[in-house]
């Protein structure tokens, strides 16, 4: 009896302090993935593994990843967050294409604070390749992708007070501008050398490119 009413009447943990430890250990297990799928391959990596690497049980991981797959994407998750976010932050008047530079660039300028927070950069870029080249992963990363490409086709509706259902515009160009990505993330993978710069300046040569090669006269 005594012993329940000292533990009832124990504090509980600060709610911030809770979610402080909530997250360590979430970056632990993606820290402790990332660094044992580029040591052993995504394929022959168990979740087991990746519990026992980070300390933790197997019922812990699955309270915060459902599967590899998820575990494997979480940094391009948070990275999709923060390209939303900067999105919604960009000026009014810009015009829609403008807006959508603007927060790439915005958002690598913040990326590798986020990504150095849980990963060392170079682990990061590496998890970046293993996806391109992985299908399964690759897979689930273009499903994750439409899901932002609708929120991004979304957030345009909004700046420019159009009606997503009517207006078909917005997705056109979140399309457009989300296949230039994933050309650039494809040829920047295939390429295997380089660092985050690299990938910048071939992201920004070919954003650059869109407005030409959809207005111009090619024979020209």
């Amino acid at each position: 009896m005594h012993a329940i009413e000292g533990a009832a009447a124990r504090p509980a943990a600060p709610s911030g302090l809770r979610e402080r430890k909530k997250q360590r250990t979430r970056d632990t297990l993606i820290r402790s993935a990332l660094e044992l799928f580029a040591r052993k391959g995504y394929e022959r990596t168990t979740v087991d593994e990746i519990a026992e690497a980070a300390e933790v049980s197997q019922r812990t991981f699955f309270r915060y990843f459902a599967n590899k797959d998820e575990v494997a994407l979480a940094m391009h998750t948070a990275l999709d967050a923060l390209f939303l976010a900067t999105l919604r932050s960009r000026p009014a008047p810009e015009a829609p294409l403008a807006a959508l530079r603007g927060a790439v660039l915005d958002t690598w300028d913040g990326a590798s604070g986020v990504i150095e927070a849980v990963v060392p950069l170079e682990l990061h870029m590496r998890t970046y390749r293993m996806i391109e080249s992985t299908p399964q992963l690759l897979a689930a990363r273009l499903r994750l992708l439409s899901e932002v490409e609708e929120q991004l086709a979304g957030e345009i509706a909004r700046r420019e007070g159009l009606d997503l259902r009517a207006d078909p515009r917005p997705h056109v160009l979140v399309a457009a501008f989300g296949g230039v990505m994933r050309v650039t993330a494809r040829i920047w993978g295939e390429h295997g050398e380089g660092g985050p710069d690299d990938l910048r300046r071939l992201t920004v040569t070919y954003l650059d490119q869109l407005g030409p090669a959809l207005a111009e006269n090619w024979r020209a």
